[in-house]
């Protein structure tokens, strides 16, 4: 137990001293590139199903 607490006595330190954490105007430009970036995937995705669920109906159909 006492390999337990000093984990957790090292971890809370290292959280607390030694990480650099971002400042709030960081952290909502890097949420702003990340919607942006999967909007942009998202619509990517939509494209290419679309468009290959158009070429399976045109495809059926021809030998349908």
């Amino acid at each position: 137990m006492s390999k337990f607490k000093e984990y957790i006595a090292e971890t809370t330190n290292e959280l607390v001293h030694k990480v650099s954490w971002p400042t709030w105007s960081e952290l909502q430009s890097s949420a702003i590139v990340v919607m942006i970036a999967s909007i942009i995937i998202a619509l990517i995705v939509f494209v290419m199903d679309f468009g290959f669920n158009k070429i399976m109906d045109t495809v059926y159909h021809l030998f349908s």
